[in-house]
């Protein structure tokens, strides 16, 4: 109760710091001013040392905003150090016209308040700051605080930590990019599958020629490509690509009525795809055409249509190697000559999903910590999306446990218009990062160090990660994976 006093006695401030925080336009994409970057990154600077961090250092990489970096020592040589991670870059707001109130102008909404990258992610950075200002800067573990300033947009800093691997040491992490399955719902998250990029073309005419003297005989293009991309998917709106994994998801999960309205599915209009929502999203497959070159209908001549592109983007289960799911798609479609005609598959980037081992002291203490904040047992879930850093720094710390929770919630409209936070989610996660550290410092030194390769602790006995070293996807005997 001390605990949840102390957080309450802060709140005031940290929503004060938040609206100053949301008010800078931090845009790390192309095309838009460095300056409303560097005054976030100077402003967390300022707010740390507040804070009581002792030791706040910038990082410049080439092509990347500056990543702030802040040490506090550990109380004893006996206390575990913990790694916290967020990022003070934002999404660009998109079209404003559909913003309720202007992006950059944080207003209140009930309960909370709104504007362009609250919720993703200034509410986390706020709430590392919250946990630090309830114990007047000594928390009673080690602190290394990372915060980078362009993880939207991405940049060199994903594969920086294994190059840096002392800088980036610690027993645990917490990685706050994350949030609740539902506002009220404690969450943590154990799973991030990993995600590829595809490119098909297909050239089959020189030029356009005249629909009616050549169309039935002239390969059309665009019927090519559609009928390639036609068998990635069999009758139920399932993944058709042979090789890539998909397990039965066994962890708490959305309502059908949840996802529906979370993903604006139109009335009448069925999900895609059979099995659970959580198989569908976390532990299988996912193929979306997101873009295609093709002629527009407002421009169309009655002409056959003689080049076609589509850009295709693969999210695949969390412990599937990145290359060989990228490799299962590629072959599929330069397996296909649909009408006799080729394709060319070129491969674009990809990235390795993630499963945390849940095992260890952190994972106690996270459980604890979570159930005081918000008085109810976390879920576990996993996430369709991914944080590309997290392996990065896993790779830093292969002995780290791996935690991902914070303020967001899965209705708090990120990358979306009218993005908003809620200030009960904010607090309760204050309270959960600081029940944290006090309940793994004192579990940190009788921990099992031995509970085998499923409980990640400082002795270093590995993370699982996309490449299967976890183990197994679900929950495990004794309940604690939910991923």
């Amino acid at each position: 109760m001390k605990l949840e006093a102390a957080v309450d006695d802060l709140m005031e401030t940290l929503r004060a710091d938040l609206v100053r925080l949301a008010e800078i336009p931090s845009i790390a994409f192309p095309g838009f001013p460095d300056a409303p970057v560097h005054a976030a990154h100077d402003l967390l600077v300022e707010l740390l040392r507040d804070a009581g961090v002792p030791s706040v250092e910038r990082l410049d990489l080439p092509d990347t905003a500056p990543v702030i970096y802040g040490e506090i020592p550990p109380p004893t040589p006996e206390a575990p150090t913990v790694l916290l991670y967020g990022h003070y870059d934002v999404q660009p707001p998109g079209d404003e016209n559909l913003w309720k109130s202007p992006p950059f102008e944080p207003t209140p909404i009930e309960g909370g308040l709104r504007a362009r990258g609250i919720a993703d992610d200034k509410s986390n950075v706020i709430a590392h700051l919250g946990m630090l200002r309830a114990y007047g800067g000594r928390p009673p573990v080690g602190i290394k605080i990372v915060i980078e300033g362009q993880e939207e947009y991405g940049s060199a800093f994903d594969d920086y930590p294994p190059t840096d691997p002392e800088r980036f040491a610690c027993d645990a992490m917490v990685v706050a990019d994350l949030g609740n399955l539902r506002p009220g719902t404690p969450t943590l998250t154990t799973a991030l599958r990993g995600a590829s990029e595809v490119v098909v073309e297909v050239r089959t005419l020189d030029e356009p020629r005249h629909s009616g003297e050549f169309g039935g005989a002239a390969p059309d293009a665009l019927l090519v490509l559609l009928k390639a991309l036609a068998t990635l998917h069999d009758v139920h709106g399932d993944v058709a690509v042979e090789g890539l994994r998909r397990e039965d998801w066994s962890g708490t999960s959305y309502t059908e009525e949840e996802f529906r309205a979370l993903a604006g599915v139109r009335e009448g209009v069925p999900l895609v795809g059979s099995g659970s929502l959580g198989e569908r999203l976390w532990s299988g497959p996912a193929i979306t055409v997101i873009g295609l070159d093709a002629p527009s209908v407002e421009h169309a001549a009655s002409a056959v249509v003689p080049y076609a592109r589509a850009k295709l983007n693969l999210r695949f289960h969390p412990r599937q190697d990145a290359r060989e799911a990228q490799g299962k798609l590629v072959d599929h479609l330069r397996s296909l000559t649909p009408f006799g005609v080729s394709l060319t598959v070129t491969p674009g980037d990809t990235g390795p999903g993630y499963e945390a081992a849940t095992g260890g002291p952190a994972y106690r203490a996270a459980r604890a910590a979570l159930k005081e904040a918000w008085g109810e047992d976390a879920s576990f879930v996993a996430t369709g999306g991914s944080i590309p850093l997290v392996n990065g720094l896993a790779q830093a710390a292969p002995g780290a446990e791996v935690l991902l929770f914070g303020a967001q919630d899965s209705m708090c409209n990120l990358h979306a218009p009218n993005e908003r936070v809620l200030f009960s989610e904010l607090r309760n996660t204050v309270v959960a990062m600081a029940a944290f550290v006090r309940e793994y410092a004192a579990d940190f030194t009788g921990a099992d160090t031995d509970s085998g390769a499923d409980a990640n602790t400082g002795s270093g006995t590995g993370s699982g990660t996309g490449s299967g070293t976890g183990a197994d996807f679900g929950p495990g005997a004794d309940g604690e994976r939910g991923a």
